[in-house]
C-alpha cells in the first residue's frame, strides 16, 4: 500500500498537520521536529500523492525551470543560457519565478510534474526547499540545482565558488585602504548568501581585521533589502567606508538611500556587489563587482540534465563550480584613514 502522510506523522512522533506543514513548506515548524519528519519522509519513502501520479514516465520533451527572482538581472542570462541549450536539444522550458517563496515554490513543482515535464533546473528558495525535492531524489528524477546548494541533498548541480569571489572583493577593498567594512547579506538558509558572508570573514581574518557582527546587516536581496540595509547603517558612528553587498540589487538599494542621505559613492563612502549589472555597465562602468558567467549556468545545467534524462550519466552525482573575476571600476576608492559620521 502506498505510504501516506498519516503514516509519515506516525513514524515522526507528530501531528499530520505538522507534516503537512513541512511538506508544503508553510513555516512555524521548529528546526528538530522539521528533521524527524525528514528523516521519516526519507525512511517511508513517501511521495505526496499529486507528485506520485506526474512521476509516470512520459516523454513530453520539456523541462522546469525554476528561479527565485525573475527580476534579477542574474537570473535572465540563467535562464537565456538553459532555454538555448534545451531548444538545441529540442525541448522547451517552462519557467516558474518562485519569489524566494517556500510555498509558492512546492506549488510550481507540483505544477510542472504534473505537466510531466522530464527533468528540472532549480534555483533553491532556501535550504529548506530540499523538503520539497526530496520525493523527486528518492525516484531519481533528474534534477540539477543552479548557483544554490541544499545540505544532504545529492544531485548535480552548477554553483559558483562564493567564497573566494566575495574574498577577492574584500580584498581588493583592504588593499587600497578600507578597514571598516560593512556586509548585506541575507538570511543564513541560503547557501550563496553564508558563502559570501565566509569569504568576507576570510578575508577580514587574513588582514587581522577583527570581525564585527554590528557591521553584518541581514536583508532581502532586492532593493528594497538593500535600501532598508543602507538606512540602518547610517546610523552608526563612525560610518563605514566601504560596503560589500551580496548581490546587484542590494546594492541598488543601497546606492538609492546614500544618495538620498546625501552620500556620494566613492567620494564618501564605497559600494561593491556580487554579479554585474550587464545593460548599466555598458553604459555606465560604475560599479566595482565581482562577475559571475550566468549564462554558463544555465546552459551547463541544462547539459548535465539531458545526459540524466538520456541515462548518459553515472550514478554519482556531478558538481560543477565555477570561478567568478573581479571587475575593479569607480565606485571604490583608496582611503587612508577612517573617516567619522560624514558631515550633511
Amino acid at each position: 500500500m502506498a505510504v501516506t502522510l498519516r503514516d509519515v506523522a506516525s513514524r515522526a512522533g507528530v501531528s499530520a498537520m505538522t507534516v503537512s506543514r513541512v511538506v508544503n513548506g508553510g513555516g512555524g515548524v521548529d528546526p528538530e521536529t522539521q528533521r524527524k519528519v525528514e528523516d521519516a519522509i526519507l525512511a517511508l519513502d513517501y511521495v505526496p500523492n499529486r507528485l506520485a501520479r506526474g512521476l509516470i514516465s512520459h516523454k513530453s520533451k520539456t523541462i522546469g525551470l525554476i528561479v527565485p527572482d525573475v527580476v534579477n538581472p542574474f537570473f535572465a542570462p540563467v535562464v537565456r543560457g538553459a532555454e538555448t541549450t534545451a531548444r538545441k536539444a529540442g525541448y522547451r522550458v517552462l519557467l516558474c519565478n518562485s519569489e524566494a517563496d517556500l510555498r509558492l515554490e512546492r506549488e510550481y513543482i507540483e505544477d510542472l510534474i504534473a505537466h510531466r515535464i522530464e527533468g528540472l533546473l532549480i534555483a533553491p528558495a532556501t535550504d529548506r526547499s530540499r523538503v520539497s525535492l526530496l520525493a523527486l531524489q528518492k525516484s531519481g528524477f533528474p534534477i540539477v540545482l543552479l548557483d544554490r546548494s541544499l545540505p544532504d541533498f545529492d544531485c548535480d548541480s552548477v554553483v559558483s565558488d562564493s567564497v573566494a569571489g566575495a574574498r577577492k572583493l574584500v580584498e581588493h577593498l583592504i588593499k587600497i585602504g578600507h578597514r571598516r567594512i560593512a556586509h548585506f547579506t541575507e538570511s543564513d538558509d541560503v547557501s550563496t548568501g553564508r558563502d559570501r558572508l565566509e569569504g568576507y570573514r576570510q578575508a577580514l581574518e587574513a588582514a587581522r581585521i577583527p570581525y564585527s557582527e554590528e557591521l553584518v546587516f541581514r536583508t532581502t536581496v532586492d532593493r528594497i533589502g538593500g535600501y532598508r540595509a543602507a538606512q540602518h547603517l547610517l546610523a552608526l558612528d563612525p560610518l563605514p567606508t566601504a560596503i560589500f553587498t551580496v548581490n546587484n540589487m542590494t546594492a541598488v538599494g543601497a546606492m538609492q538611500a546614500l544618495r538620498e542621505r546625501g552620500l556620494a559613492v566613492p567620494k564618501d563612502i564605497g559600494l561593491v556587489c556580487y554579479d554585474d549589472v550587464e545593460h548599466l555597465a555598458v553604459l555606465s562602468p560604475f560599479m566595482t563587482v565581482v562577475d559571475q558567467p550566468a549564462e554558463t549556468f544555465g546552459s551547463l545545467g541544462a547539459q548535465l540534465l539531458f545526459e540524466r534524462i538520456a541515462d548518459k550519466a553515472g550514478e554519482r552525482s556531478r558538481r560543477i563550480v565555477l570561478q567568478a573575476d573581479l571587475i575593479v571600476r569607480e565606485s571604490c576608492c583608496a582611503r587612508t584613514g577612517i573617516p567619522g559620521r560624514a558631515a550633511h
